[in-house]
């Protein structure tokens, strides 16, 4: 059931509330935390390393999305909540395309990889820093070294690490949310991982990973493994004093996995037409049939929604939920083809809520093309819209591509 013409008009001041808050206080920061960090990539002495470091700053959209999430945070903590959600997405970002640009690489070394995403959320004291973590609840060795010198030029990925490490030494509750964020950070740890493994492994973990009578298909919960929205919302959460464990467990079972689940499948939605054009498996085609697709993305559109409206504080969650699917639904991808059909099913689920967003993000997207038209490569980067955090990095995304074929 949709929301009361009261709720709409709360959430309709909730967002215009936000959206001055993310274009005056948090893009400002986000800005000159993605310049130092280009600074610091410059200064990687490796060409290849360095290459590979600004590379995955090009994804710039992934960082503003992330530091969306500071949008709701109290004036006093936003700054750490902004760092932190910024410096975890980079890293992100960054073991992404070193994996992506390093061959072959089997399992256990893509899961050493990308452990420094655990050792980002390690809990050290205001001032510490720790390049190790604790034992994980899914089973994963923190205690062994996470950043092999080859892959941490001049410090570049330490310093992301104790970045984020710090940052969040300064949120009061972070203690409290530290052992959701791991578990978010381990599943995708354990995502990445699955790179060179057959379906069946997979397909195993997903079954494994998906709650009793979800009705998700293992894919579903797999994708959404894979989402970095879990950590990011935990971050945020550590922000709020006194929070209480109960709201933690209550935004972690919204995140994983349904939200997480949506984000996922509409990132691969969007990608539909150029993986046909290109002879990529995607997948959405693990659906049976472009109805099916629409049905089951409509079913996640709705549960995420309405795990999102059961969250406090009110409207905060829905409205973060409908600008992340507004954002991948305001794609030209996702109106051409046999897409068009799951998008008009997902849309129809968010009703007005997604307007707004939706309206913003196709205008900023106009003004990005005409930005690349008169002003050509440099204009393209000054016009860049606002994304979302990678549901999962390129080399993710083919590994989970393969297994359809």
């Amino acid at each position: 059931m949709g929301p009361t013409v009261a709720g709409s008009f709360a959430s309709g001041a909730t967002f215009a509330r936000a959206t001055r808050t993310y274009w005056g206080s948090v893009f400002p920061q986000v800005r000159r935390e993605l310049a130092g960090w280009r600074e610091r990539a410059q200064e990687i002495p490796d060409p290849a390393l360095r290459a590979q470091a600004l590379e995955a700053l090009e994804k710039r959209g992934n960082m503003e999305g992330a530091a969306a999430f500071a949008t709701f945070v109290g004036h006093e903590q936003r700054s750490a909540v902004v760092r932190a959600t910024v410096a975890f997405q980079t890293a992100y970002n960054h073991l992404d395309t070193v994996s992506e640009q390093s061959g072959e690489i089997g399992p256990a070394q893509a899961l050493t990889l990308h452990e420094a995403l655990l050792a980002a959320l390690a809990c050290v004291r205001p001032g510490g820093r720790s390049s190790r973590g604790r034992s994980g609840e899914s089973g994963h060795d923190h205690e062994r070294q996470i950043h092999p010198q080859k892959n941490n030029a001049d410090g570049y990925l330490q310093a992301l690490v104790e970045t984020c490490q710090e940052a969040l030494s300064e949120l009061p509750s972070y203690e409290v949310v530290a052992p959701a964020a791991r578990r978010a950070a381990e599943r995708v740890v354990s995502f990445q991982s699955f790179n060179r493994r057959e379906r069946g492994d997979m397909e195993h973990w997903g079954l494994a990973q998906t709650p009793r009578d979800s009705d998700l298909c293992w894919w579903e919960t797999a994708a959404s493994g894979g989402s970095s929205l879990g950590v990011h919302v935990m971050i945020s959460a550590a922000a709020e004093p006194g929070i209480k464990r109960a709201h933690v467990d209550a935004l972690e079972r919204a995140y994983f996995p349904w939200v997480g689940a949506l984000h996922s499948m509409l990132d691969q939605l969007i990608d539909v037409e150029e993986d046909a054009s290109s002879g990529q498996p995607n997948l959405i085609e693990l659906y049976g049939s472009p109805a099916e697709a629409a049905e089951r993305m409509a079913l996640l559109a709705g549960r995420a929604l309405e795990c999102a409206r059961g969250l406090e504080p009110k409207h905060r969650h829905e409205l973060i939920v409908a600008a992340m699917a507004s954002f991948y639904l305001a794609a030209p991808e996702a109106r051409v083809g046999e897409t068009v059909v799951v998008t008009r099913a997902v849309l129809d689920v968010f009703g007005r809520l997604a307007w707004p967003a939706l309206a913003i993000f196709r205008a900023r997207r106009e003004l990005s093309r005409l930005s690349r038209r008169f002003e050509g490569s440099g204009g393209a980067a000054q016009g860049q819209s606002m994304s979302w955090p990678s549901s999962a990095g390129p080399r993710s995304i083919r590994a989970l591509r393969s297994i359809g074929s």
